[in-house]
């Protein structure tokens, strides 16, 4: 990757990534060492997650020692968490935000969660004299809108998931119909609410939300970190778990890990500075019945052995994804997006280099809040 030119922030400044272990995070760490910068990473256990400075300092030994360092904080909603992380950076890249799929009150929810990333803001505000130039945070594509394979929908900057919002309330409606609609309420909720915050308050940083569909590719460490988030669904296809929840996925969009890891880099620190927008991490359309195939191809031997995924059809979405492919051509990468074929296999890679098969994590199991 080349390091932008001429960047928004100087190579060398400091950047801070939230929730530094995840798979999404730990991406936008490596990109962002990689194009030459220096990382801070929150974690909530310094112990638990020193392997990061392990594969961090293995990965990128140039430009001497002590690029990444790790900051622990237990309990993000504690008053002044962040003031200490985010003390000396130049940007943020805001990751860390929940992943339980079975949200069951979404204004809850919500008036749980966004009071800590209004938190992360205001450090950013208290640093003072424009000391932080940009913060990127991370929503989801399902606070744009409900996948379905049958609909034709043209997303834009202002698509907002209010069908989710109103299912999720409807108390007149059988939890197990509203799928997963408490979730996709939630993320609405959090991000309209961040977005209100920038509003009212008028930052003196660039702010911009990443919505980021399926992430899928390669894990960094995956002894470490497993098989995490939605990389981890690429893995019960293998397995064949929890083919109700495959089942469930309807056709939509996927972003690869390295690509969603490049968005940050271009977002902070390449110019002409982007401000203010709505950027669709939308690399290629994909459901999990085309990631099986694309599976059976790469392992026959394997096939009898894998989840037997419905095909429902292929999604019809028009997104607003341009703008994310400019951004990576900042860095480089002039082809566009990564594949489908590409990111699945990398996928797989990851938990072939355990030597077995690892199973369905219990830590995966909490994440997505099986049926």
């Amino acid at each position: 990757m080349t390091t932008p030119t001429p960047p928004h922030l100087p190579p060398n400044s400091l950047v801070l990534v939230t929730g530094a272990n995840g798979l999404i995070a730990s991406h936008a760490a490596d990109q962002l060492l990689a194009a030459g910068y220096r990382v801070r990473g929150t974690v909530r256990s310094a112990t638990r997650c020193a392997y990061l400075s392990t594969l961090f300092a293995a990965r990128h030994h140039h430009g001497g020692p002590d690029r990444f360092e790790l900051v622990e904080i237990p309990d993000v909603s504690v008053p002044g968490a962040w003031d200490a992380a985010v003390r000396g950076v130049s940007g943020i890249a805001h990751v860390l935000g929940a992943l339980d799929l079975a949200v069951q009150d979404a204004d809850a929810a919500a008036a749980e969660e966004l009071p800590w990333h209004i938190g992360l803001l205001e450090a950013a505000v208290r640093e003072g004299d424009g000391k932080v130039k940009a913060v990127v945070f991370t929503s989801s594509a399902w606070a744009a809108w409900t996948p379905d394979g049958g609909k034709q929908v043209r997303l834009t900057g202002e698509s907002w998931n209010e069908e989710a919002v109103a299912l999720a309330r409807d108390r007149g409606v059988d939890g197990k119909r509203k799928e997963f609609a408490g979730f996709m309420a939630f993320k609405t909720l959090v991000e309209k609410g961040v977005w209100e915050w920038v509003r009212l308050n008028k930052p003196p940083f660039a702010f911009n939300t990443l919505l980021l569909d399926t992430v899928i590719g390669e894990c960094l460490d995956p002894v470490n970190q497993g098989i995490p988030s939605t990389a981890g669904m690429v893995q019960w296809v293998w397995e064949n778990a929890h083919v109700d929840v495959l089942n469930m996925m309807q056709p939509q969009w996927f972003v690869d890990c390295r690509d969603a890891g490049r968005l940050y880099v271009a977002l902070l620190a390449t110019t002409p500075v982007v401000d203010g927008e709505r950027i669709y991490g939308f690399g290629e359309r994909y459901t999990f019945f085309r990631v099986a195939e694309i599976l059976k191809k790469l392992y026959p031997e394997h096939a009898d052995k894998m989840a037997k995924v419905k095909d429902l059809g292929w999604d019809q979405t028009e997104v607003p994804n341009e703008m994310g492919a400019e951004l990576l051509a900042r860095l480089g990468q002039q082809g566009g997006w990564r594949t489908l074929e590409e990111s699945v296999k990398e996928n797989a890679e990851s938990w072939l280099k355990l030597g077995t098969s690892t199973g369905v994590t219990d830590h995966q199991h909490a994440q997505f809040g099986k049926q």
